[in-house]
């Protein structure tokens, strides 16, 4: 069934409350006096976004006279202030990072300007952009609302080093279980060295964003077509307990507060030989000044009853529509998913380190081919993401990592904060999933 009009679109306050848990409240202030040439921009702290911010000034601003001011936050930090800021239409805020999650709930409330002079610039090249993703980020009103700045899905990392000198093989497309047997024979292979690193940390985009996709692949769902909650059966019981027994036994330390960043420093660190994550993260682990680099192996998201598991997420530029700076916005979003851009950054970082995952041009350009040893790997995990049937029955909403309507970011995270106590020995999978497939069920009745 289709979900109801009603439910599909929240007013600003119902759908600020699903997306986080802070008040909606203005800002204050806005932006709607000062210099024209001036804009602020709130994004999470990814690599990708932190080497934007080093080259703003002496590239974009020096180019346009255009002077960018960058908050950055960690994810779950971002994603409640902007949630904050963008249903509030504070104008604080000219442009934010947000996800093909978000975009399409955003843009049907009216808190986002759409894209138009940017799509429709030749220079800029939309045709080039992955399909996948322009149209995820498209409104139901046909206007674009997002560029990708990079795109991912996700894949399994590991150390071929350790793996060789343990007599072990990783397969193109391992299974779980295989994994989980590596995860033991390498645990402690090195000084310090964990098996697997797996994000541990409370948030719907933090331990169940992997966490989904391990649901998706046992034969699990969040819910049935039919919009009956399914948190607490079998399936979804068995991947959790899975997901949970192998980082409490071969994962991280402190794995109950690890996430994304934590998992990527303890990759490059070398405190772990194999890290399912995030194919964004491969462009730091072979950056030039990268530890490891030259010693990873890339291998497709881990299955068990599926033929593939990845997810698909972009980390998109999205223009508040409150903004009183919308042509100097425009400019700065067409700048970071341009090509140019891209160029910039290899020439600056090196090929490794270009926001990859968008544009088809990059994974056609044979020195990234030369710099990204993971650019085949990543590019078929995106292509081979399917939002629409993600698992192993029909769903009620698109979405692989998450379910596609506002109330999940609310739902993801109560249900994480059990699951993350589980892993940190505090509480049980049943006990955190029991809750969930309560709070799961009063939204699946208000679609049916």
């Amino acid at each position: 069934m289709r979900p109801k009009t009603r439910a599909a679109v929240l007013s600003a306050g119902a759908l600020c409350i699903a997306l986080s848990a802070t008040a909606c409240a203005g800002a204050g202030g806005g932006n709607s006096a000062g210099n024209p040439n001036s804009i602020n921009v709130l994004m999470v702290n990814n690599p990708q976004m932190e080497d934007l911010q080093k080259l703003t000034a002496d590239n974009f601003t020096k180019e346009t006279g255009i002077n960018v001011n960058f908050t950055i936050l960690p994810e779950n930090d971002v994603r409640a202030k902007i949630s904050q800021e963008f249903s509030s239409q504070a104008g604080q805020y000219d442009v934010a990072s947000l996800s093909n999650y978000e975009i399409p709930f955003y843009s049907a409330n009216g808190w986002l300007a759409p894209l138009d002079s940017v799509a429709k610039d030749p220079g800029f090249d939309q045709a080039d952009i992955l399909p996948a993703y322009t149209a995820s980020l498209t409104g139901a009103d046909g206007k674009l609302y997002g560029e990708p700045f990079y795109g991912e899905s996700s894949f399994l990392m590991y150390r071929k080093d350790i793996l060789e000198a343990k007599g072990l093989t990783m397969p193109d497309k391992p299974t779980w279980d295989q994994v989980a047997d590596i995860a033991a024979k390498v645990d402690g292979a090195a000084p310090g060295m964990k098996g697997i690193c797996l994000r541990g940390q409370p948030g719907w985009g933090q331990v169940f964003a992997p966490l989904t996709t391990v649901v998706n692949t046992f034969g699990g769902t969040w819910f049935d077509k039919d919009w009956n909650a399914r948190v607490n059966s079998p399936e979804f019981t068995a991947a959790t307990e899975f997901y949970t027994n192998l980082v409490r036994q071969h994962g991280e330390a402190g794995a109950a507060q690890a996430g994304f960043t934590e998992c990527l420093n303890n990759m490059s660190q070398g405190k772990t030989a194999m890290w399912y994550d995030a194919t964004s993260a491969a462009g730091a682990l072979e950056a030039d000044t990268s530890p490891v680099k030259g010693k990873i192996g890339y291998a497709q998201a881990p299955v068990k009853e599926t033929k593939s598991s990845g997810w698909l997420w972009t980390w998109s530029w999205a223009e508040q529509a409150a903004s009183k700076k919308q042509d100097a916005a425009g400019k700065f979003i067409a700048w970071a998913s341009s090509k140019e851009y891209e160029q910039l950054v290899a020439s600056k970082l090196g090929w490794a380190k270009v926001p990859s995952g968008k544009r088809i041009s990059t994974y056609q350009n044979a020195e990234f081919q030369k710099a990204a040893p993971f650019f085949q790997a990543e590019r078929f995990a995106i292509e081979n993401a399917d939002p629409k049937n993600p698992g192993t029955q029909p769903r009620p909403a698109v979405g692989i990592q998450f379910v596609g309507i506002p109330e999940f970011a609310a739902l993801g995270t109560t249900v994480s904060q059990g699951v993350s106590s589980a892993i940190a020995g505090q509480g049980t999978v049943a006990e955190a999933l029991a809750k969930g497939q309560d709070a799961a069920q009063k939204i699946g009745n208000k679609y049916k």
